[in-house]
């Protein structure tokens, strides 16, 4: 349980695409075109499909492919290669032309393998309306280039904190707290009974990262949902903003005693042998971790949105990681059976089978009753959009986040101001 959940939790801080299945061979145009018909291009032409996949536990994408193969007889060849090495496979192989037809990518312009960043590079097909339809709204500009969509989102990837309400049971804390001075007392409260409420990877930036945006769900985006596009704007900075309360609340909940002992020290595996044993009462984690940790320890946890603070309302995370896409250089034949594929997928039964397989939640009507269990506490912010996508998928570089997640280690050491950390998060963006 613990190796399976430390490389789910590592996959999702990293935002990789995570998939089902594919070999290291050149895919472009694995079937015949289907000559120089001038009718519309068949969909019944088999397709390959490259994807990351952690461990054998992730085969979620190969399951709805067989599906697919079953009710339609049309052949999907699925390529999987170690999460380490996809970014660099699905470069090297659109570069050399001989990547697969269709691959899973990360939304956004953040990473090598960003929807944006490889269609502006032309190695990706334009999308139909149906694809489009999915996307949520507000978060077009993730997979589209000049007025043409790139990506199809796969699921909603809710973040949160994974908690255990038995083992808050245990030392009196009797519900989950609503608000973040209710965080603070319980933290005393888990102290007192010989937990800690939070357990966080201090050592691992990209942890403290998560953690820190998971806080500025309400600190920043709930009352100012569009706070990326007037920092692109130059209207304002880290410095100044409400990231300053974001990161004073890192401060507090240490000096409160909400961590771990050794909280700079902290990592995945930190993290999921204090939630295994109980030894801490939540983690900022994907909310699909909670799954994966509950079904391996037989623990009940639930995903909760970080507590607001005073006037503040509950908002979260979620935000569609994962992305379809289809490779501009395979064959037009190819392309149109890659299409309808997507066009099956997008289908309410397949996004809800989707969600149940991968463990997130579906891409499009979400609602209390048709989410899993661990995502019942934040199902009605999940149906009415009370939430947010991951700040850093629009940030305009790694630098940003990465400066964020070693900034929030230093005031972990006492090694840096909440001043001097936003000072470098404003320097980054303009790398």
């Amino acid at each position: 349980m613990s190796q399976l959940s430390t490389n789910r939790l590592r996959w999702s801080l990293l935002a990789l695409p995570v998939a089902g299945v594919l070999v290291l061979a050149g895919c472009s145009g694995s079937a015949d075109s289907g000559g120089d018909s001038t009718d519309a291009p068949a969909t019944d032409v088999g397709f390959s499909i490259m994807v990351a996949q952690a461990n054998d536990a992730d085969d979620y994408y190969a399951k709805m492919a067989a599906e697919y193969t079953d009710a339609t007889g049309v052949e999907i060849e699925m390529i999987p290669y170690p999460s380490d090495a996809y970014n660099t496979q699905v470069t090297t192989q659109l570069q050399a032309g001989n990547a697969a037809d269709m691959m899973v990518l990360a939304p956004g312009t953040g990473q090598a393998i960003s929807v944006v960043t490889l269609a502006e590079a032309g190695f990706l097909e334009p999308l139909d309306d149906t694809s489009a339809a999915v996307i949520p709204e507000g978060t077009q500009s993730l997979y589209e280039v000049d007025g043409e969509i790139y990506g199809q989102p796969t699921a909603l990837a809710p973040v949160g904190l994974i908690y255990n309400g038995a083992g808050g049971d245990e030392v009196g804390i009797d519900a989950y707290p609503e608000t973040y001075d209710d965080m603070l007392q319980a933290c005393s409260t888990a102290r007192d009974g010989g937990k800690t409420f939070t357990v966080l990877a201090g050592g691992v930036p990209f942890n403290t990262g998560l953690f820190s945006m998971l806080i500025s769900a309400t600190r920043v985006y709930e009352a100012d949902p569009d706070w990326n596009e007037q920092r692109a704007a130059g209207d304002v900075t880290f410095v100044g903003s409400a990231w300053e309360e974001v990161l004073n609340d890192v401060i507090e909940m240490k000096d409160a005693g909400c961590f771990q002992d050794g909280v700079e020290g902290g990592t995945f595996d930190t993290i999921t042998q204090n939630v295994a044993t109980g030894a801490s009462l939540t983690a900022a984690v994907p909310g699909s971790a909670a799954i994966s940790i509950g079904q391996g320890t037989g623990l009940d946890l639930t995903v909760q949105a970080f507590p607001p603070a005073d006037g503040q309302q509950p908002f979260t995370l979620a935000s569609a990681n994962y992305a379809w896409a289809i490779n501009s250089a395979s064959d037009d034949a190819v392309k149109a059976s890659a299409q309808a594929f997507l066009d099956w997928l997008a289908e309410p039964a397949q996004a809800q089978e989707f969600a149940d397989l991968s463990g997130f939640v579906p891409i499009t009507g979400a609602t209390p009753d048709n989410v899993n269990a661990v995502y019942q506490p934040i199902g009605d912010l999940l149906q009415n959009g009370d939430f947010a996508g991951l700040p850093n998928a629009t940030w305009p570089n790694p630098a940003v986040y990465d400066t964020l997640g070693t900034g929030v280690q230093a005031l972990l050491t006492g090694q840096k101001t909440v001043n001097q950390v936003l000072e470098e998060m404003d320097a980054a963006w303009g790398e």
